[in-house]
């Protein structure tokens, strides 16, 4: 390019030195205009995360003033009388993404070890398009499908939702587990191999430990789209403001309660939604910050 530059008509009447000063700032104004355009995309997400925060934190400031801490451990909700309380929602939501984690996780990484290490190549591929097919499927046809297969036998329940969102996870954690496993360098699978080690033996003490961080990556990103999924949920649960002991009992979560009744809510009953959405925003939040904690740490050891 440099070439082309010096050799273009409008530098043939500068000298050599002029021509490559010439070059140097055309190249220096681009890096500038590249500079200018990230650091404005940057920001832009910046601002657009500061507005969401801002515009919850407006919309729920009645709910705040009028209730306090209580909204977090109350588990009563009624429109009529204008009393909320989050408790229900809260516990829904995270009981439905930890189960929904520990079903969707062992899965996701057995599929995952079996495609990278025993699965025969020529399955390899369609298994592999199957997973990121089940990763692209609308959330609202997982719901559809877990009414009309999963209810009959479970019933509109914690459960239920929870092996909905199992399904919906599973296809995340397998896709990244896969990828990372991949990264493994065969040399080191090979010398496990030459010591007489099990194919098991070579996926706990090798594959896990050298892909624990991009594994660790993965969950987190499945469980963050569990604690957030809709739609799918809204189906299934059941939704009722209920804290029951058993997992065959109807529950709600955050996002199906603000789904189910926010077109209909105003005054305060929608500054309490706002606020359930607020505490969503929140929990993720805590959910991220500490994946990425443990990621450093995961990170700090392996440099160790």
């Amino acid at each position: 390019m440099a070439d082309l530059t010096l050799s273009s008509p409008a530098s043939k009447g500068l000298s050599v030195e002029e021509q490559r000063m010439s070059a140097v700032s055309a190249f220096r104004m681009t890096d500038k205009a590249f500079h200018g355009v990230t650091f404005a995309a940057a920001l832009f997400v910046l601002v657009l995360l500061g507005a969401i925060i801002l515009s919850l934190i407006v919309g729920a400031w009645p709910a705040i003033e009028k209730f306090g801490a209580g909204f977090l451990y109350g588990e009563r909700w009624s429109v009529n009388k204008e009393i909320f309380g989050a408790l229900s929602p809260i516990y829904g939501t995270l009981m439905t993404s930890l189960i929904a984690m520990i079903i969707a996780v062992p899965v996701g990484l057995g599929i995952a070890i079996f495609l990278t290490e025993l699965c025969p190549m020529a399955l390899r591929r369609p298994i592999g398009i199957a997973i990121e097919l089940l990763a692209g499927i609308p959330s609202i046809i997982y719901g559809i499908w877990g009414f009309f297969t999963l209810t009959p036998f479970f019933g509109q329940t914690l459960l239920t939702a929870s092996l909905i969102l199992a399904i919906m996870v599973l296809p995340f954690v397998t896709a990244i587990s896969r990828d990372v496993f991949s990264t493994v360098p065969p040399v080191l699978k090979e010398a496990a191999f030459g010591i007489g080690c099990t194919t098991w033996e070579v996926a706990r003490n090798v594959v896990l430990p050298y892909t624990r961080v991009g594994v660790v990556g993965g969950v987190m990103l499945g469980l963050g789209r569990a604690l957030g999924e809709t739609m799918a949920v809204t189906f299934v649960i059941g939704n009722s403001h209920a804290i029951a002991g058993s997992l065959l009992a109807p529950a709600t979560t955050i996002s199906a309660t603000i789904a189910n009744e926010f077109q209909e809510s105003d005054g305060i009953y929608r500054s309490a939604l706002l606020e359930l959405g607020l505490l969503l925003f929140v929990i993720t939040f805590i959910v991220l910050a500490i994946a990425r904690i443990m990621l450093l740490r995961l990170e700090r050891k392996a440099g160790a």
